[in-house]
Order: structure tokens, then C-alpha cells, then sequence
């Protein structure tokens, strides 16, 4: 479930990139420029972010069940049918 909303953040902030880089001006004077630089930079760190955080989510392991628990199991799964 987290994979698909790191994917769903990535596409997200992939949009507002699209939408955004047209309309800012990096290269322009003083408060203007700084803010272009700013968002570019914050939206980059959170497109970066989540493609991390995908790429390195631990995989699940497989809980180790023993073999005295199966027989267990089995017993009374047996215990219940008879």
C-alpha cells in the first residue's frame, strides 16, 4: 500500500512540475527569482524523496513457522472436521 503512494506522490509532484517550470523564471531578479529557485529545488527534494522511499522499502518476509506448529494445526484442523 505505501509503494502505490509513493508512486501516487511521485505522478503528483511530476504535474506540478509540468504545470509549474513554464511559468517560473529562474533567471529573474530578486524575489522573484529566489522563490523560482525554491520551489524548484523543494519540489526536486520531494520528487527525490519518494523515489527513494520506493526504490528502498524493505520487501515483507515470510514468517517462519515452525514444524511443531503446522502439526498443531493440522491436529486440530483434524480434531474439527471429525
Amino acid at each position: 500500500m505505501n509503494k502505490n503512494r509513493y508512486l501516487l506522490c511521485i505522478l503528483l509532484g511530476g504535474v506540478l512540475l509540468y504545470y509549474g517550470v513554464p511559468r517560473l523564471s529562474p533567471l529573474a531578479d530578486g524575489m522573484e527569482g529566489l522563490f523560482s529557485i525554491s520551489w524548484l529545488v523543494f519540489a526536486l527534494l520531494v520528487m527525490a524523496g519518494n523515489l527513494t522511499a520506493l526504490l528502498y522499502t524493505p520487501k515483507k518476509q515470510k514468517q517462519a513457522t515452525s514444524k511443531s506448529t503446522n502439526k498443531v494445526q493440522r491436529r486440530k484442523r483434524i480434531q474439527y472436521y471429525q
